[in-house]
This record gives C-alpha cells, structure tokens and sequence, in this order.
C-alpha cells in the first residue's frame, strides 16, 4: 500500500509545495524567534505579499504569535513542528539518501538537515541543533571531547545544553589556533562549550603550524604537556571539513605551497591534510594536536559541515575518514554527492 505521502504527491502537488513552504515559515521563525517578516521573507526568498499572507493564516491557527519583538511560535507551534520534522524528512527522502551517503563512505552514518547552508545562515544552526542530539547519544561516563575551530563547529557550540550528559565532560582544542577570527578559534569554542554544558575545558595556546624542533619544544612545557595528553586521550572527536584553497589563505600559506595546491587540484582540508578529488593526500602542514592516523583509534568521530560548494572537499576527505565516522551535513551536499 502507498503512503499518504505518496498519494499526495500525485493526486494534490499544489498541498505539497503549500506544506513544504509552511513548514519552512515555522522553522525559521522557530529558530530565529523574535523575527521580523522582513528577515524571514529575504531568508527564505518570498515576497513580503506571499508572506503575510501566509503569516495571517499561521497566527489564524494559533501557531504563531506577533509582539514588538516580531515574530514567535506558540506552544502549539512548537509541538506542530516537531510533529512535521519527520513527515518532511519521508517527503524529502532524507532516509533513503542517509544510507545511500553511508555505504557510498563506508562510514557509521550520515545525518542530513534541510536546507543549504550556502544559501541559508539558518541551516548552519540545524547543524549545530543535529550534532548535540547525536552527541547526546553517544556521551555516558566521563568523556574527553576534541573540537577543532571554525564557525560550524562554533554554531555546534551555540546549540549545546547542560542536559547533554550525565557523565563529567572536558573540552579540549583538537589543535593549535589557525589564525583566523577569534571567535572561531578552537580554544574559544571550547570554553563555549564547556559553559553551555556546565563542564570543563582546557587551552591550547600554541599556533596550529610549527616547524618539528619548535613543537619538541613547546611539548615539554609541563601545561601544554597535560593537554597534548588529553586530547590524545579523547573519546570523541567534533571536526568540520574545509574548503581546501579557503584553509591555505587563512592558515596565510605562501605562495609556493598555493600554487602546490592549484596544481595538485586540492578540494578539501582537515586537520592540517589536503586532499584532491580523489582522496590522495597532496600537502601537510605540520600541526600541534589531532593527526590524521590518531582518528581510527577514536571510539566517535563527528564531522559536520555543510553547503553545496562544500561537496567535493566532502567528498574527499570521506575517502580518508575512519570507519567509525558520523557525517552530519545538509541537503545541499548530499544532492550534490548523489549526482556523483
């Protein structure tokens, strides 16, 4: 027997696009609350006509409520929402393309949040929502958890809650500081995390690049000694996947290993590793903390990044991430890497 969803798709189409849109209204209001109608209606790309009048029938059925602030669900709102979530994710086929992704990567899971991160600074806040669920999942006991920077792992930050775990949990910085806004610095995002989850953290003030005698150096040092050791000793690791020429820039790279790259065709960057399309390694760089080879003796490995552009660096680094891999990305991406 067909589901309800499939019937609808052929029998009422003009129902499924209204149901696709609204829901996208209450998830944006959902996640930005209090919003203004122009913001919702940029963000999502509607005219301030069609959006007012979609605004009138939501308030009508009590699932949105209008004060000075702008815009916010009601209760039943909320509970409406999460009852859509996974009528949309089956409407989507999110599911079917979820274990597609997996066996493709021959990783743990793939998890997918609607939406584009490229085209929707909301979708990088589902990320960020996505991981602390997964996490939540995985914690019990004590736990050591290694974040690398950037601002995906920093919306990860933003979405945590003293609930996470029960257990004792420590931050750590998977590496040094990579130089670029401050916010986005590993060890920033850390003490964000550890203030959201009521825990603790550790610092790594040394740069993410240094030459071998340097590090020898700088590893004898009795405090980052300690949390060198911690971050070998992590049972969880929270990562995002960069672009590979945007990492060099802000790593400030010289020119020669730029052009290295262009010439190697690099798409993809993590933990100091370039990769090409197909997956090869074609630069390191020498950093302090989490290596590549560290990965596979880590119990959970989250890798969370998302937006169409970012598919191909994806792509390559899966064919060097550890078996015990959770992809956490967006429908972006993963049209793009079912496109092949």
């Amino acid at each position: 027997m067909q589901s309800f969803i499939d019937i609808a798709k052929r029998l009422l189409p003009d129902f499924l696009q209204v149901l696709q849109k609204r829901y996208s209204i209450l998830r944006y209001i959902g996640m930005m609350q209090p919003v203004g109608r122009r913001s919702v209606a940029i963000s999502l790309g509607l005219t301030e006509r069609v959006l007012r009048s979609e605004v009138d029938f939501l308030k009508e059925q009590n699932l949105i409520y209008i004060n000075s602030m702008g815009m916010s669900l009601t209760s039943e709102g909320r509970h409406l929402l999460e009852d859509l979530e996974g009528m949309m994710r089956e409407l989507k086929g999110f599911d079917v393309m979820e274990l597609e992704l997996k066996h493709q990567f021959g990783i743990r899971k793939v998890i997918i949040v609607p939406g584009d991160s490229d085209s929707s600074p909301m979708v990088k806040g589902e990320l960020g929502k996505a991981c602390a669920i997964c996490m939540k999942k995985q914690l019990e006991g004590k736990n050591i958890i290694a974040v690398t920077g950037g601002s995906t792992m920093a919306a990860v930050a933003e979405r945590l809650t003293p609930e996470l775990s029960d257990g004792e949990l420590i931050f750590v910085p998977a590496r040094g500081g990579v130089g670029e806004d401050v916010h986005n610095q590993a060890n920033v995002i850390c003490s964000n995390m550890a203030e959201k989850t009521q825990s603790k953290h550790r610092v790594l003030y040394v740069p993410d690049q240094v030459s071998a005698e340097i590090y020898e150096s700088l590893a004898k040092e009795p405090e980052i000694h300690e949390v060198l050791t911690l971050i070998q000793s992590a049972n969880m690791v929270l990562h995002g996947i960069g672009d590979a020429i945007t990492m060099a820039e802000r790593r400030k790279t010289t020119p020669e290993i730029l052009q290295k790259l262009a010439a190697e065709k690099a798409v993809g960057e993590a933990f100091g590793y370039y990769f090409n399309e197909v997956g090869e390694i074609v630069h390191k760089v020498s950093t302090v903390g989490l290596q590549l080879k560290d990965l596979p003796h880590i119990p959970h490995v989250i890798a969370v990044a998302g937006g169409a552009s970012k598919a191909k660096a994806i792509k390559a680094y899966m064919k060097q991430a550890p078996e015990s891999t959770i992809l956490i990305t967006d429908e972006g991406v993963a049209k793009q890497l079912l496109k092949g």
